[in-house]
């Protein structure tokens, strides 16, 4: 049912469908330039709507929150997690916030996925000695060698949804699967992910061939992978984040790399993005990628028609 009477505000340009039927239901203002707000253009936007629709790009912290107009009941996050938003000072307000779980999982995990395989293969590597003309001079026995996957250990730090489906997919390669979580798993799931727990973290680091990051960015996991846990890590071993980029602290990485105390960095989301770190783009073994792990039209589709739902729950009376 069509609620015209609830104004929407969105930050950033959505897919046409979308944009499309939530404007058949609803009063909704779009950003046009479909770039990130910043902070002042985020409070204008805030001040006289029921509804925001942020991104991962929108930050929300407290003292934007408590300039938002009173009208402002929703925060319906496009995107998996919340981390954005200060959760507690929008409550304190009485506003309620949602986000889209589950859509992107087997998007994510599918890119870490090709990621754990892309780099000890060294897949970009032969990728780009391929467009220099030249480069290639033929095949020879020692020629790109990189790493076998089979029999490895991918240690998987953060054993939600998306590192339970890391976890299924690795099988398929026969690697040994270990994992760190805030809470032990139930064994039915540990048995279908085949995965052991690690209660210690620095432990499991000790003895995994690869890192996965698929925890959230919270106070207790910003830089969760610091220079003295970076120091635990075997010397061929590999990370792979697909997660947040604050996980990571990336100068002590890059000195890791630097020395060649580690074999290498598979990297979609940065520390403190949309800057890179620039010594991280000197090193033929770090794959670097534009935060693109859920950037499947699918996936997208998803997102916004569980950003429809979650509003329309709202406003129908429901808890979204």
């Amino acid at each position: 049912m069509p609620h015209k009477q609830t104004r929407i505000g969105v930050t950033r340009r959505l897919p046409k469908e979308i944009e499309l039927r939530m404007s058949e239901l609803f009063d909704v203002t779009y950003h046009e330039a479909d770039t990130a707000l910043d902070a002042p253009e985020l409070a204008a936007m805030m001040a006289d709507i029921d509804v925001l629709v942020p991104t991962v790009t929108d930050r929300l912290d407290r003292q934007l929150i408590e300039q938002a107009g009173p009208r402002l009941k929703l925060i319906a996050n496009f995107g998996n997690g919340t981390d954005n938003i200060d959760i507690d000072a929008a409550h304190e307000r009485g506003i309620i916030v949602s986000n889209t779980p589950s859509v992107l999982t087997g998007d994510t995990a599918d890119m870490a996925m090709a990621l754990i395989l892309a780099l000890p293969r060294r897949l970009v590597e032969g990728d780009r000695i391929m467009h220099q003309e030249g480069a290639f001079t033929g095949w020879s026995p020692n020629w790109m060698l990189g790493r076998r996957l089979a029999g490895k250990t991918l240690g998987i730090v953060g054993m939600g949804r998306i590192g339970q489906a890391i976890a299924r997919r690795a099988a398929a390669f026969d690697i040994k699967v270990v994992y760190h979580n805030r809470n032990r798993l139930h064994p039915d799931i540990e048995a279908q992910c085949g995965a052991s727990y690690f209660d210690n973290l620095d432990r499991m680091l000790r003895e995994v061939d690869i890192v996965s990051l698929n925890c959230p960015h919270t106070p207790a996991t910003y830089h969760l992978l610091s220079a003295r846990r970076l120091a635990l890590l075997q010397p061929h071993a590999i990370v792979v984040n697909t997660s947040r980029g604050e996980v990571i602290d990336e100068d002590a990485l890059a000195d890791r790399l630097t020395s060649g105390d580690i074999g290498g960095a598979a990297l979609d989301v940065f520390e403190r993005e949309p800057a890179i770190n620039p010594r991280l783009r000197a090193f033929d073994n770090v794959i670097l990628l534009p935060h693109m792990s859920s950037a499947t039209m699918e996936g997208r589709q998803s997102m916004g028609e569980k950003v429809i739902i979650n509003i329309q729950s709202w406003a129908d009376g429901h808890r979204p």
